[in-house]
């Protein structure tokens, strides 16, 4: 029996949604996407003030949230600004929406 590749087995929303679902896997991320959802605009400053995590961790959980396309910005040092993508917050939102019906 041939090996099924996994790209063309799974459907593109079946993917999308499994890397939303991954990114949103950590208490963390979450702790940081409710921060990022509650501002009226970009957060400015440093994250780690607002988290209780190290700096280095926070980084970590920031660049995966990017990776995913949850979040978008300057997530370096010294320019430090964070918002949510609205467009993939949507996305994900309905996509786990659809898989939870």
């Amino acid at each position: 029996m041939p090996s099924i590749i996994k790209n063309e087995y799974f459907t593109k929303e079946q993917e999308q949604t499994a890397r939303f679902a991954k990114a949103l896997s950590h208490p963390v991320r979450i702790a940081i996407l409710e921060l990022l959802n509650s501002q009226t605009c970009c957060y400015h400053g440093d994250m780690a003030e607002e988290l209780p995590i190290a700096k280095s961790t926070l980084s970590q959980h920031l660049n995966e949230l990017k990776d995913a396309g949850l979040i978008q910005g300057e997530i370096t040092p010294p320019s430090t600004k964070y918002c949510i993508n609205k467009e993939n917050w949507n996305l994900a939102q309905n996509l786990i929406n659809n898989l939870l019906k």
